[in-house]
């Protein structure tokens, strides 16, 4: 079987001194034939609308009732999400700085630039939160990140890599639904939109052929955007690419060495771009008020038994699930499932002479063991083996990274083998219909994919909003000081977030759900330090009872009360909100006012 010029690319480079000097860090087809492929066809626009339904049946529960419906697998962060696209689209409305906010988390603040807020996405489409609000805003970048995710990576494979669109089809369908992609579109958008990836990639291969004069701008322009969108996925990318170029080129250092002389000018020049442009952003994210330096967010890796297993969204967790072994519904970056694995197992030895397929393999191989963690856990349980992530995650910037989302670099990898293999199958069989190796080949991969296929996001009614918020009676009750919520809000319960957003963000709010420093070390920490009194409050809502509650208790409260600087505390109808009432009661002396329908206690004389 024949690629065609991927394959001559091959044949050429069994020596050094036989590959051609514009080797490409892909395939090194002729600059027409790039061209011709580069133009869009019936079959492209075929491809984009496929994506696209693909998508929209994904997103299908959360589209059918943006106001009422919720994806209940992204736990609070959605309500997160939303929250972000909201408060941007205020901040652009108002004319304020989008990088950070006081009204979560007041005084204190959040860094907007350390909590992904996607400003790539929430500026631009501030208009539609407004008029449509934050969720619209949120189920459309999830949509349309799926869908550019999967058309940018089969453009990539189209024009680089294979001739056929079929086998590019193939490769675009995995970059952009597989089984991580999938798990993340329940609450990451900037897990999903990674479609300026595959462009960046496209350019740095275009640029090892031949460098425009406005190259080093649109490099820039693209990084630029990407750190935007997300700067986590950014780094994963780099990290790959870098490695899957060294592979690549291993055979042909030369040939290397050329391409890196070739591209390294307009790179640096692009770099110092980059930097102007996002170095404002940047020292806000790092030197800015609520930066930190990391976070710690404790052994995240993937389990060994997620390789061979089918994710929860897909027909084959649906018919044939196994045990729950990722750290959460939204982190399901392994769940490969074995027929893929063992497709590749016997794919990979049948293309090892491509260095496509050298290169993904290794990037496959090294990005999964550093995804499984610093030590090895098989069904929830240690192995006691230890793994390099031990010691990389000791590299800053590094270290902030899941390592369980490492294994997202495969995803390409096996993109290209898949799309490798289909145009080596297509072309056998033009060449001769009676072969049997083709269809074998299809069906192999059919059977293999199968199971993948993902199923629509299951979604919940939300818990209407109350009126208090809702038809602005708030606003009475605030004079420039904050809302506390009876417990505050934090990670495991964001819900007044969103009732924040729908109130017009007419007051701030104590507490919250993001990613701040803590006050010793500035290591970063989800949600806020708990003051005493969340504490107190908390532990009364779990076990709905009423703490013991004296005179530290009661000094505590009114410390607390004036570092939130609050107007009121306000408790909606909750789980255990007797043993809540009560214990507020007895911090603050006095009994609550029933407003609409909230209790609430004025404590604006108490500061």
């Amino acid at each position: 079987m024949s690629t065609g010029n991927v394959d001559r690319v091959e044949r050429q480079g069994s020596t050094e001194g036989a590959v051609p000097a514009d080797t490409l860090l892909l395939t090194r087809p002729e600059p027409d034939r790039v061209r011709r492929r580069g133009r869009v066809t019936r079959a492209d626009l075929f491809a984009a609308s496929a994506y696209l339904a693909l998508a929209v049946l994904v997103l299908s529960g959360q589209w059918r009732d943006t106001g009422g419906s919720y994806l209940i697998k992204s736990g609070q962060d959605q309500t997160m999400w939303e929250w972000f696209f909201a408060v941007t689209a205020h901040s652009v409305a108002h004319l304020e700085n989008p990088l950070g906010t006081t009204l979560q988390n007041f005084p204190a603040g959040v860094n907007m630039m350390a909590n992904t807020a996607m400003f790539g996405v929430g500026v631009p489409l501030a208009p539609v939160t407004l008029l449509f609000g934050p969720t619209v805003t949120f189920v459309l970048v999830l949509t349309i990140g799926l869908t550019c995710t999967a058309y940018a990576w089969y453009r990539l494979f189209a024009v680089e890599l294979v001739e056929s669109r079929f086998a590019a089809a193939i490769g675009g369908l995995f970059c952009g639904f597989a089984p991580a992609m999938i798990s993340h579109a329940n609450a990451h958008p900037n897990f999903v939109a990674l479609g300026l990836l595959p462009v960046i990639a496209g350019l740095l291969i275009r640029m090892t052929r031949s460098v425009r004069l406005l190259d080093a701008l649109l490099l820039a322009s693209l990084v630029t955007m990407q750190i935007a969108l997300g700067e986590e996925p950014l780094l994963i990318f780099a990290m790959a690419s870098t490695l899957f170029a060294v592979v690549y080129y291993l055979h042909a250092p030369r040939s290397g060495l050329r391409a890196l002389r070739a591209v390294t000018p307009t790179v640096a020049v692009a770099a110092l771009i980059t930097f102007a442009l996002t170095a404002i952003p940047l020292w806000w994210q790092f030197f800015g008020a609520q930066s930190y330096r990391s976070i710690d967010h404790g052994p995240m890796g993937n389990d060994l038994k997620a390789i061979t297993q089918f994710p929860s969204e897909s027909l084959g967790g649906l018919f044939a699930p196994g045990q729950n072994v990722a750290i959460n519904e939204t982190e399901q970056n392994a769940y490969f499932g074995w027929p893929l694995l063992l497709l590749l197992v016997v794919t990979v030895p049948m293309l090892w002479r491509e260095r496509v397929v050298r290169a993904a393999t290794a990037v496959i191989v090294v990005f999964g063991v550093l995804s499984l963690g610093a030590e090895a856990m098989l069904g929830k349980q240690s192995t006691g083996v230890e793994l390099p992530w031990k010691w990389a995650e000791e590299v800053p910037l590094v270290n902030s990274v899941l390592e369980t989302r490492l294994t997202m670099a495969a995803i390409p990898a096996i993109a290209a083998i898949l799309a490798l293999a289909a145009q080596r199958a297509v072309t056998t069989w033009r060449e001769s219909a009676v072969d049997w190796k083709p269809p074998a080949w299809f069906a192999a991969t059919a059977l293999a994919l199968l199971p993948l296929t993902p199923t629509p996001l299951p979604v919940v009614d939300r818990a209407a909003t109350p009126a208090f918020f809702a038809d602005g009676t708030v606003r009475d009750y605030v004079s420039g000081g904050s809302v506390v919520m009876v417990p505050a809000p934090r990670p495991n319960d964001a819900q007044p977030l969103r009732w924040q957003a729908e109130a017009d963000f007419s007051f701030p709010l104590a507490g919250g759900y993001f990613v701040g420093p803590t006050s010793g070390n500035k290591k970063g920490i989800y949600g806020p330090e708990f003051r005493p009194t969340t504490a107190l409050l908390v532990r009364a809502q779990d076990t709905g009872l009423v703490p013991p509650i004296g005179t530290d208790e009661r000094a505590n409260a009114l410390a607390d009360v004036n570092f939130w600087r609050a107007d009121v505390l306000v408790l909606p109808t909750t789980r255990n909100g007797d043993a809540l009432r009560s214990a507020v009661t007895e911090l603050l002396g006095f009994a609550p006012t029933r407003v609409a329908d909230v209790w609430l206690w004025d404590v604006r004389a108490l500061r």
